[in-house]
């Protein structure tokens, strides 16, 4: 059990719409929130976070000089603030637009409109996030673990790294994309592979096309986070032979029991 609660979070909120602001503070401090700061626009974040400690940011999605993604990439491009919890407040569906914000490590996105009990759901996923156990394995030592994480965007890359390692993995290879995944993987031995499914040249259901086709892939657990939400595509995946698949934003907690069960059978 955790054990920081979530009247100790210290949260800052970015939020141009007065209205919005006062919707969303009142909801967070009837959530348990004792300490919320607000600010409208995402340069006044950064410039809060160089002074303020901060355990979460809220955001809206669009801000008058910058939007969200840009400001969670300033984030994550920083060694300061490469594990703070960042949640996003939109209504904001197309895929073009939901799919960085995804990529660059987001804990959780609210829909508008939302409910008390969804705002206090995504703060319990933070509270996961910050104290995040080590993962507790029947079959394996988690530390030895030997894991190969084939992923395009390098912000997506140092976050699914930081959640493995979080989660008490120690050996863990980087690929930037399918093609360098396979080469990793012959060059390599792996007890684990998470891969992204959108990749130029060889996307993801490629990938484990390519590792099942060999005689030292075809029982490897294979992990795929996505944010692709076509049914038809998905079952392809499924077809190709992934062990499982894993909604992005996920929760640190999700990750950890999709892992166990994995890596535990």
């Amino acid at each position: 059990m955790p054990s920081v609660a979530i009247r100790d979070l210290h949260i800052l909120l970015v939020e141009p719409s007065p209205t919005q602001q006062k919707i969303v503070l009142n909801l967070l401090r009837e959530a348990g929130v004792n300490l919320v700061d607000a600010v409208s626009t995402g340069a006044e974040a950064l410039a809060y976070l160089q002074t303020q400690p901060t355990d979460l940011v809220v955001s809206a999605m669009y801000l008058p000089d910058m939007d969200a993604t840009h400001v969670l990439l300033r984030l994550r491009a920083d060694p300061r603030w490469q594990e703070l919890a960042f949640m996003l407040v939109s209504s904001e569906t197309r895929f073009r637009a939901i799919d960085p914000i995804k990529q660059a490590g987001v804990v959780a996105i609210l829909p508008k409109p939302f409910l008390p009990a969804d705002i206090e759901r995504a703060l319990r996923a933070t509270l996961r996030y910050i104290e995040l156990e080590e993962l507790e394995l029947q079959s394996y030592d988690v530390s030895n673990v030997r894991v190969l994480v084939v992923d395009d965007s390098s912000t997506a890359r140092a976050h699914i790294k930081r959640m493995l390692t979080d989660l008490g993995m120690r050996h863990i290879t980087l690929a930037v994309d399918g093609k360098h995944g396979i080469t990793c993987f012959g060059e390599q031995v792996f007890d684990l592979v998470v891969t992204d499914y959108n990749m130029p040249e060889m996307d993801g259901r490629e990938l484990v096309e390519a590792i099942r086709s060999r005689s030292d892939g075809a029982y490897i657990p294979i992990l795929m986070v996505t944010s692709e939400s076509e049914r038809a595509r998905l079952s392809q995946v499924e077809q190709a032979g992934v062990s499982a698949l894993l909604d992005k934003p996920f929760t640190p907690e999700v990750i950890r029991q999709a892992l166990f069960s994995l890596l535990s059978t």
